[in-house]
């Protein structure tokens, strides 16, 4: 049967690795979900919310007590005011806002210049609403942008800059000249802007998180997308959301009302919950991943990976090649056989993922003994 519309879609990597992980019982370093639940305090206020009988669809753009949390969150952290009222649409992930984002504002024909190595559903959003992603790399060992190319790659045709820092998979925050640079060029050539910001509270000593969207003339052109599945780990509940100006939130509940219309209700108010968390919280979660992350660069570095360290995330991209291994696929489709061990090929987060590359990303949001030992397992059948 010649069935219309596009060709089936390629399996992820994600679904491949998490399969070899099962059957050959690795340790899975590759994909970035916690291994630990996420705060009592937290989990308790999602069960809380079930118990009294809020199960039923909430409001398409979130539960009030959300959308006022994730307005005191970005006021309190940042000084943006986006309004609760009609600044803030939830979602199911950050998946789900950059999805709807694109379908928003991206028409058939138009280009969405965004930073290289990408996310894999930026390509995918990108091209369901008929749109070109346009690489805009950043290279090793740096992994800093080029701003003088990203001038250059600018056309006529491109609609939107899509931005994430910190960025995942290379863990580069950009810093505050940088985010200028953008922001000149965005005003300059009347772009909008869509930043994906879900490793907002993971970042390390020496960087510092600053939104575009409240450096000049930035505001109205700019949609910003949080979730709470990193910060708190509780990935499984799918809690994301987009803020900005009304204009633009209203075309992306246009969108979403015909995706998931709405999800997740209890765990709105457990995520309502854990954005009021004291600044405590937040500085414990950053000393705790800071540790994982120089026990596990520590030992990669040690088994004679290159290690780019990160600035940010709970991704620490490495180079293989000084083992012997120019296809960081090849590598990482053996290592759960050879080693017992899962990672994610780099190669996959590119516009062109057949071209060979031998960067391999590992995650360290595992709790020590698990980095520990998939560092011991690395380390016997490398």
């Amino acid at each position: 049967m010649d069935l219309p519309g596009p060709a089936k879609p390629q399996t992820t990597i994600f679904t491949v690795m998490s399969a070899l992980a099962q059957r050959h019982g690795a340790v899975n370093l590759g994909q970035g979900f916690p291994d630990e639940s996420g705060p009592e305090h937290v989990i308790e206020a999602a069960v809380a919310a079930m118990r009294d009988g809020r199960n039923q669809y909430p409001p398409m753009p979130g539960v009030p007590e959300l959308r006022e949390a994730i307005a005191a969150h970005q006021r309190d952290w940042y000084g943006l005011a986006p309004s609760p009222e009609d600044g803030i649409v939830v979602t199911a992930g950050a998946t789900e806002a950059i999805a709807a984002s694109m379908l928003a504002f991206v028409r058939p024909g138009d280009e969405v210049v965004a930073m290289e190595p990408f996310y894999d559903s930026y390509k995918a959003a990108v091209e369901l609403a008929g749109g070109t992603i346009v690489p805009w790399r950043l290279e090793a060992p740096a992994f800093r942008p080029d701003l003088a190319r990203l001038g250059e790659l600018v056309t006529d045709r491109t609609r939107v800059l899509l931005l994430n820092t910190p960025h995942n998979p290379t863990g580069t925050v950009l810093d505050r000249a940088e985010l200028e640079a953008v922001a000149r060029l965005a005003v300059e050539r009347d772009l909008l802007v869509v930043t994906d910001e879900v490793y907002e509270h993971l970042v390390f000593e020496g960087s510092r998180h600053e939104p575009i969207a409240g450096l000049p003339g930035m505001w109205d052109r700019t949609l910003s997308i949080g979730s709470a599945g990193k910060t708190f780990s509780v990935t499984g509940w799918k809690i994301g959301w987009a803020t900005g100006p009304a204009a633009l939130v209203d075309r992306v509940k246009g969108v979403k009302q015909y995706l998931t219309f709405a999800s997740g209700t209890p765990f709105q108010y457990g995520i309502a919950a854990a954005l009021g968390s004291g600044r405590e919280f937040y500085d414990g979660y950053l000393a705790d991943y800071a540790e994982r992350r120089d026990l596990l660069t520590a030992g990669l570095a040690a088994l004679g990976f290159t290690v780019y360290e990160p600035q940010g995330t709970y991704f620490v991209t490495t180079s293989a090649a000084p083992l012997g291994y120019e296809d960081g696929m090849a590598f990482c489709l053996g290592l759960p056989e050879r080693c017992g061990v899962v990672a994610i090929p780099n190669q996959v987060f590119y516009a062109d993922p057949a071209a060979a590359r031998p960067e391999v990303r590992f995650t360290f949001c595992k709790p020590r003994a698990v980095l520990e030992e998939g560092l011991e397992r690395l380390r016997k059948g490398l």
